[in-house]
């Protein structure tokens, strides 16, 4: 039955142009945005999922900055410790040296001093972002350096750190009370032969006058006779050795941190790649494949127009049969 009131090809013909926009809008918009999955109404559970790991991946951003302000903190500290082993290496060589007799040992002493002093300016200066490792005040100090970002099975968040004693690390502090004696490792050595009245336990000895300008040395010893210059410089030798040797243990535990941070800081890197990855596997459009989809629909949509305008040409044929 042909009818003018209802041209059922229209019809069809205008729903399946009607769904070939539709298709072709989606495909454009994918092209466009380059997501498959742009908005929560395209596929609810993918974007849900790459919108938590997106945040996680920003959060591993920052544990990445972290991780290479860690770096460098850590590389300064490690470059002034090397440089305070060498200065202490010649401070050895130099009390070795003032055992010889008929050495000038006031000249000795004066080259001591200043190496002494090197020491001094190579700790405090040892500082990044306003952290010095090597010379503070206080007790056992750890530092946190923040290392991963941790997300369980629950959902549940964490942060993880690595943690540096640093108080095995510094040269120099005092007790917490002000009083610099025996907190760092070179606070005794930087006080050899001063002058002052800063009581130095050096192998049990209690020195407080210069050490290395006079052959007898005033001190209380428990044994008579154990107060010559050459005892009280193997003391001194003995103590900047032992210093030397806590240094260098400080200089691998720095070394071996910031190995670790360099091992934690590629992993995390190449970790935000794979969670890119995997991001972009689940709501990334396939651009060769939606740009023949496109060119698909633009030769559908042509023919639907076709197919419409035949339909509604259908309807006028009918006055032909009232002529």
């Amino acid at each position: 039955m042909t009818s003018i009131n209802t041209n059922v090809s229209a019809m069809t013909a205008l729903q399946s142009l009607s769904m070939i926009n539709s298709n072709l809008n989606q495909t454009q918009s994918r092209i466009s945005t380059g997501f498959r999955v742009g908005d929560a109404s395209d596929n609810a559970a993918y974007w849900s999922i790459a919108t938590t790991m997106r945040s996680d991946n920003k959060a591993l951003g920052a544990v990445e900055d972290a991780l290479g302000l860690g770096q460098a903190k850590l590389d300064t500290a490690y470059t002034g410790m090397k440089a305070a082993i060498d200065v202490v290496d010649e401070i050895k060589a130099k009390l070795v040296a003032a055992r010889e007799p008929g050495v000038d040992r006031n000249k000795i002493q004066s080259e001591i001093t200043e190496l002494q002093g090197q020491l001094s300016s190579i700790a405090t200066s040892a500082s990044f972002s306003g952290e010095n490792w090597l010379a503070f005040d206080g007790a056992g100090v750890n530092k946190d350096i923040v290392s991963s970002f941790n997300r369980d099975s629950a959902g549940a968040v964490s942060v993880g750190t690595i943690q540096i004693d640093i108080s095995a690390v510094k040269l120099y502090g005092d007790d917490g009370a002000g009083t610099p004696v025996q907190d760092g490792i070179l606070d005794t050595v930087v006080a050899f032969g001063t002058g002052t009245a800063i009581n130095i336990e050096v192998a049990s000895l209690n020195i407080s006058t210069a050490v290395l300008t006079d052959a007898i040395i005033t001190a209380s010893h428990a044994t008579p006779g154990d107060n010559t210059f050459d005892d009280v410089a193997d003391a001194m030798i003995s103590a900047v050795d032992t210093a030397l040797q806590r240094m260098t243990t400080a200089a691998s535990n720095l070394g071996a941190a910031k190995n670790r941070t360099d091992i934690q800081s590629e992993f995390v890197s190449t970790l935000r790649d794979s969670i890119e990855k995997g991001v972009g596997t689940l709501v990334d459009a396939d651009m060769t494949e939606e740009s023949t989809r496109l060119k698909a629909l633009q030769t559908q949509q042509q023919l639907g127009v076709q197919a419409l305008s035949i339909a509604n040409a259908s309807s006028e044929s009918l006055l032909a049969l009232f002529r």
